[in-house]
């Protein structure tokens, strides 16, 4: 894919995907607004390989899923 996308369009078209975005636009709070889709797929292990062999020098992972709402996060 080589279009710029909002992360709208990302949601509405990868749906319950890992999604990997070059050179993304974001917020001052990090949250990413726009950017070009270089990878997608259902398997979060996957993805990660990938970001390997991209070797991107600006990234952002997105989850377009639902979380469950006892699943805690740390960062």
């Amino acid at each position: 894919m080589n279009e710029v996308m909002t992360l709208k369009e990302i949601e509405e078209i990868f749906i319950s995907e890992w999604v990997l975005v070059a050179d993304p636009e974001l917020t001052p709070q990090f949250e990413v607004v726009r950017g070009k889709v270089v990878y997608h797929c259902a398997d979060r292990d996957e993805l990660y390989r990938k970001i390997g062999e991209l070797g991107l020098e600006r990234s952002a992972i997105l989850y377009t899923g639902s979380v469950p709402e006892d699943l805690v996060l740390m960062l």
